[in-house]
Protein backbone atom coordinates (compact mmCIF):
# COMPACT_ATOMS: atom_id res chain seq x y z
CA UNK A 1 0.00 0.00 0.00
CA UNK A 2 1.23 3.44 -0.91
CA UNK A 3 -0.50 6.20 1.01
CA UNK A 4 -2.28 8.97 -0.86
CA UNK A 5 -4.29 11.92 0.31
CA UNK A 6 -7.52 9.93 -0.11
CA UNK A 7 -6.20 6.71 1.50
CA UNK A 8 -4.45 8.19 4.54
CA UNK A 9 -6.65 8.50 7.62
CA UNK A 10 -6.24 7.47 11.28
CA UNK A 11 -7.39 3.86 11.08
CA UNK A 12 -4.74 3.08 8.45
CA UNK A 13 -2.00 5.41 9.71
CA UNK A 14 0.83 3.35 11.24
CA UNK A 15 1.78 6.24 13.53
CA UNK A 16 -1.75 6.67 14.83
CA UNK A 17 -2.25 2.94 15.37
CA UNK A 18 1.08 2.47 17.14
CA UNK A 19 0.38 5.48 19.39
CA UNK A 20 -3.11 4.27 20.36
CA UNK A 21 -1.85 0.73 20.99
CA UNK A 22 0.97 2.15 23.13
CA UNK A 23 -1.44 4.27 25.19
CA UNK A 24 -3.80 1.34 25.70
CA UNK A 25 -0.99 -1.01 26.72
CA UNK A 26 0.50 1.52 29.18
CA UNK A 27 -2.92 2.00 30.80
CA UNK A 28 -3.40 -1.78 31.11
CA UNK A 29 0.10 -2.33 32.52
CA UNK A 30 -0.41 0.57 34.96
CA UNK A 31 -3.51 -1.23 36.26
CA UNK A 32 -1.68 -4.56 36.39
CA UNK A 33 1.26 -3.17 38.38
CA UNK A 34 -0.68 -0.78 40.63
CA UNK A 35 -0.78 -3.21 43.56
CA UNK A 36 3.04 -3.37 43.42
CA UNK A 37 3.29 0.43 43.65
CA UNK A 38 4.80 0.58 40.17
CA UNK A 39 3.81 2.28 36.93
CA UNK A 40 4.35 0.97 33.41
CA UNK A 41 6.94 3.68 32.80
CA UNK A 42 8.81 2.78 35.98
CA UNK A 43 8.77 -0.88 34.93
CA UNK A 44 10.05 -0.05 31.43
CA UNK A 45 12.86 1.93 33.05
CA UNK A 46 13.78 -0.93 35.40
CA UNK A 47 13.74 -3.41 32.51
CA UNK A 48 15.90 -1.10 30.39
CA UNK A 49 18.43 -1.01 33.22
CA UNK A 50 18.11 -4.78 33.76
CA UNK A 51 18.91 -5.48 30.09
CA UNK A 52 21.75 -2.91 30.07
CA UNK A 53 20.14 -0.71 27.41
CA UNK A 54 21.65 2.32 29.13
CA UNK A 55 23.17 3.21 32.49
CA UNK A 56 22.62 6.96 32.65
CA UNK A 57 19.51 9.09 32.82
CA UNK A 58 20.29 10.68 29.44
CA UNK A 59 20.93 7.27 27.88
CA UNK A 60 17.62 5.94 29.18
CA UNK A 61 15.80 9.04 27.92
CA UNK A 62 17.23 8.47 24.43
CA UNK A 63 16.55 4.73 24.45
CA UNK A 64 12.99 5.10 25.73
CA UNK A 65 12.19 8.26 23.72
CA UNK A 66 11.51 10.27 26.87
CA UNK A 67 12.20 13.85 27.82
CA UNK A 68 15.34 14.08 30.01
CA UNK A 69 13.47 15.98 32.72
CA UNK A 70 10.71 13.37 32.82
CA UNK A 71 13.32 10.60 32.99
CA UNK A 72 15.01 12.34 35.92
CA UNK A 73 11.68 12.36 37.78
CA UNK A 74 11.17 8.65 37.02
CA UNK A 75 14.67 7.87 38.34
CA UNK A 76 13.88 9.94 41.46
CA UNK A 77 10.77 7.80 42.02
CA UNK A 78 12.42 4.44 41.53
CA UNK A 79 15.40 5.53 43.65
CA UNK A 80 12.96 6.47 46.45
CA UNK A 81 11.52 2.95 46.19
CA UNK A 82 15.01 1.50 46.66
CA UNK A 83 15.13 0.01 43.16
CA UNK A 84 18.09 1.95 41.72
CA UNK A 85 21.30 3.55 42.91
CA UNK A 86 22.93 6.66 41.48
CA UNK A 87 26.73 6.73 41.56
CA UNK A 88 29.20 9.22 40.14
CA UNK A 89 31.44 7.75 37.46
CA UNK A 90 34.95 7.51 38.94
CA UNK A 91 36.52 8.55 35.61
CA UNK A 92 34.16 11.46 34.90
CA UNK A 93 32.47 13.03 37.92
CA UNK A 94 29.95 14.79 35.63
CA UNK A 95 28.41 11.42 34.75
CA UNK A 96 25.99 9.70 37.11
CA UNK A 97 25.70 5.94 36.53
CA UNK A 98 22.54 4.04 37.40
CA UNK A 99 22.49 0.49 38.73
CA UNK A 100 19.67 -1.70 39.88
CA UNK A 101 19.63 -2.75 43.49
CA UNK A 102 18.77 -6.33 44.43
CA UNK A 103 15.27 -5.07 45.23
CA UNK A 104 15.13 -3.36 41.81
CA UNK A 105 16.10 -6.57 40.01
CA UNK A 106 13.49 -8.51 41.98
CA UNK A 107 10.81 -5.86 41.29
CA UNK A 108 11.66 -5.82 37.56
CA UNK A 109 11.47 -9.61 37.27
CA UNK A 110 8.26 -9.88 39.30
CA UNK A 111 6.62 -7.17 37.21
CA UNK A 112 7.91 -8.80 34.03
CA UNK A 113 5.82 -11.90 34.78
CA UNK A 114 2.70 -9.74 35.17
CA UNK A 115 3.42 -7.84 31.96
CA UNK A 116 3.95 -11.12 30.10
CA UNK A 117 0.56 -12.32 31.35
CA UNK A 118 -1.02 -9.04 30.26
CA UNK A 119 0.39 -9.25 26.72
CA UNK A 120 -0.47 -12.95 26.49
CA UNK A 121 -4.03 -11.95 27.37
CA UNK A 122 -4.13 -9.32 24.62
CA UNK A 123 -2.80 -11.83 22.10
CA UNK A 124 -4.69 -14.90 23.29
CA UNK A 125 -6.66 -15.20 20.04
CA UNK A 126 -3.55 -14.78 17.88
CA UNK A 127 -1.51 -17.68 16.56
CA UNK A 128 2.13 -17.94 17.53
CA UNK A 129 3.03 -17.19 13.90
CA UNK A 130 0.89 -14.02 13.89
CA UNK A 131 2.63 -12.78 17.04
CA UNK A 132 6.06 -13.55 15.57
CA UNK A 133 5.13 -11.76 12.33
CA UNK A 134 3.87 -8.71 14.24
CA UNK A 135 7.07 -8.47 16.27
CA UNK A 136 9.24 -8.90 13.17
CA UNK A 137 7.33 -6.21 11.29
CA UNK A 138 7.54 -3.77 14.20
CA UNK A 139 11.28 -4.43 14.54
CA UNK A 140 11.69 -3.88 10.81
CA UNK A 141 9.75 -0.61 10.98
CA UNK A 142 11.88 0.56 13.92
CA UNK A 143 15.09 -0.30 12.06
CA UNK A 144 13.87 1.42 8.89
CA UNK A 145 12.96 4.55 10.83
CA UNK A 146 16.33 4.59 12.63
CA UNK A 147 18.16 4.42 9.30
CA UNK A 148 15.85 6.60 7.20
CA UNK A 149 16.07 10.23 6.30
CA UNK A 150 12.70 10.13 4.49
CA UNK A 151 11.22 12.97 6.54
CA UNK A 152 14.24 15.29 6.43
CA UNK A 153 12.47 18.31 4.94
Amino acid sequence: MIFTDSSFYPDVSPGYLVRVIHQMSVAAIDRTLAEDGMTATQWMTLVSLYFNHADTCAGLARRMAHDKGAMTRIIDQIEANGWVLRQRDPDDRRVVRLTLTDAGRAAALSAKQKVIACWNGFLADWSEREVEDLVQMLQRLRNTMEESDACQG
